[in-house]
Protein backbone atom coordinates (compact mmCIF):
# COMPACT_ATOMS: atom_id res chain seq x y z
CA UNK A 1 0.00 0.00 0.00
CA UNK A 2 1.19 3.45 -1.28
CA UNK A 3 0.53 6.32 1.41
CA UNK A 4 1.31 9.94 1.05
CA UNK A 5 0.70 10.28 4.35
CA UNK A 6 0.41 7.96 7.75
CA UNK A 7 -3.17 9.63 9.13
CA UNK A 8 -5.16 7.73 7.46
CA UNK A 9 -8.17 6.07 8.70
CA UNK A 10 -9.11 2.78 9.92
CA UNK A 11 -11.65 2.23 6.73
CA UNK A 12 -8.99 3.46 4.59
CA UNK A 13 -6.15 0.64 6.39
CA UNK A 14 -9.14 -1.95 5.70
CA UNK A 15 -10.00 -1.20 2.30
CA UNK A 16 -5.54 -1.33 1.55
CA UNK A 17 -4.94 -4.25 3.39
CA UNK A 18 -7.74 -6.36 3.83
CA UNK A 19 -7.35 -5.71 7.86
CA UNK A 20 -10.49 -4.71 9.55
CA UNK A 21 -10.44 -2.83 12.73
CA UNK A 22 -12.83 -4.22 15.23
CA UNK A 23 -12.75 -3.56 18.88
CA UNK A 24 -10.93 -6.98 19.86
CA UNK A 25 -8.29 -5.54 17.38
CA UNK A 26 -7.49 -6.06 13.56
CA UNK A 27 -9.13 -8.76 12.06
CA UNK A 28 -8.19 -10.63 9.02
CA UNK A 29 -10.51 -13.70 8.61
CA UNK A 30 -10.69 -16.19 11.45
CA UNK A 31 -7.30 -13.76 12.66
CA UNK A 32 -7.32 -11.16 15.06
CA UNK A 33 -4.56 -9.25 16.18
CA UNK A 34 -4.49 -7.62 19.59
CA UNK A 35 -4.32 -3.01 18.54
CA UNK A 36 -2.51 -1.46 21.58
CA UNK A 37 -4.93 1.60 23.27
CA UNK A 38 -7.80 -0.73 21.24
CA UNK A 39 -7.76 2.55 19.11
CA UNK A 40 -5.70 2.44 15.54
CA UNK A 41 -2.83 4.24 14.70
CA UNK A 42 -1.10 3.16 12.02
CA UNK A 43 2.42 2.59 13.30
CA UNK A 44 1.67 0.31 16.22
CA UNK A 45 -1.03 -1.41 13.94
CA UNK A 46 1.33 -2.08 11.67
CA UNK A 47 4.44 -3.24 14.63
CA UNK A 48 1.52 -5.35 15.70
CA UNK A 49 1.17 -7.23 12.29
CA UNK A 50 4.62 -7.06 11.48
CA UNK A 51 3.88 -5.01 8.34
CA UNK A 52 7.37 -3.19 7.02
CA UNK A 53 6.65 0.54 7.11
CA UNK A 54 9.22 2.37 4.63
CA UNK A 55 10.06 6.20 3.85
CA UNK A 56 10.80 7.20 0.56
CA UNK A 57 12.07 10.54 1.27
CA UNK A 58 12.86 11.72 -2.17
CA UNK A 59 8.88 11.34 -3.24
CA UNK A 60 7.66 11.99 -0.10
CA UNK A 61 5.61 8.40 0.13
CA UNK A 62 5.79 5.28 2.75
CA UNK A 63 4.77 2.17 1.61
CA UNK A 64 2.87 -0.36 3.60
CA UNK A 65 4.11 -4.11 3.05
CA UNK A 66 2.22 -6.68 3.54
CA UNK A 67 1.66 -8.83 7.46
CA UNK A 68 4.23 -10.98 8.12
CA UNK A 69 2.64 -12.90 10.89
CA UNK A 70 4.21 -16.23 10.19
CA UNK A 71 7.59 -14.78 10.79
CA UNK A 72 8.48 -15.17 7.04
CA UNK A 73 9.75 -11.59 6.30
CA UNK A 74 12.45 -9.84 4.83
CA UNK A 75 14.38 -8.28 8.11
CA UNK A 76 16.21 -5.29 5.99
CA UNK A 77 15.79 -4.14 2.40
CA UNK A 78 19.19 -4.87 1.68
CA UNK A 79 19.90 -8.03 -0.84
CA UNK A 80 22.79 -10.22 -0.05
CA UNK A 81 25.87 -9.61 -2.36
CA UNK A 82 25.43 -11.20 -5.50
CA UNK A 83 28.06 -11.23 -7.90
CA UNK A 84 27.55 -12.91 -11.77
CA UNK A 85 30.01 -12.29 -15.03
CA UNK A 86 28.20 -9.51 -16.87
CA UNK A 87 27.74 -9.67 -20.54
CA UNK A 88 31.33 -9.52 -21.61
CA UNK A 89 32.25 -12.24 -18.38
CA UNK A 90 33.95 -9.81 -16.27
CA UNK A 91 32.66 -10.26 -12.68
CA UNK A 92 29.57 -7.80 -11.72
CA UNK A 93 28.84 -7.27 -7.88
CA UNK A 94 25.37 -6.31 -6.80
CA UNK A 95 27.07 -4.40 -4.08
CA UNK A 96 28.25 -1.54 -6.47
CA UNK A 97 24.51 -0.54 -6.76
CA UNK A 98 24.32 0.34 -3.57
CA UNK A 99 22.45 3.73 -2.46
CA UNK A 100 20.67 3.26 -6.12
CA UNK A 101 16.80 1.39 -6.87
CA UNK A 102 17.10 -1.59 -8.17
CA UNK A 103 14.84 -4.52 -9.87
CA UNK A 104 16.42 -8.04 -10.01
CA UNK A 105 14.58 -9.89 -12.80
CA UNK A 106 15.35 -13.79 -12.73
CA UNK A 107 13.82 -15.74 -15.31
CA UNK A 108 14.07 -20.39 -14.89
CA UNK A 109 13.06 -22.65 -17.65
CA UNK A 110 11.67 -24.62 -15.43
Amino acid sequence: MILERLDITRDQFSAGTGWKIEPQGACKGEVCVPIPNGGFDLQATAEQLCMALVRDADYGLWALGPESLGGHALITARAPELSLPDLEGRPFQLSSLRGQKVAIVAWAPY
